[in-house]
């Protein structure tokens, strides 16, 4: 009798996504210099990013909408 193996690999971290409620399109700059890019007034970063994360949520003008993966 062959033994189950389990065959789940961990997945990739979901993505965050937020709006831009100001801008459709721009350049945003975090303290470290990274840039993050909006377009059609969306922006898209890595759930694990804590970084990019605390920056958009400190500002009024992003909000979260969803997740995705």
């Amino acid at each position: 009798m062959g033994t189950k193996k389990d065959s789940a690999a961990p997945s990739a971290p979901a993505d965050l996504i937020y709006c831009d409620k100001a801008y459709s399109q721009r350049s945003l700059f975090l303290p470290s210099g990274r840039e993050l890019v909006v377009l059609r007034a969306r922006l898209v970063v890595p759930a694990d990013d804590d970084e990019a994360r605390q920056f958009l949520d400190a500002r009024g003008d992003f909000e979260a909408l969803s997740q995705e993966g």
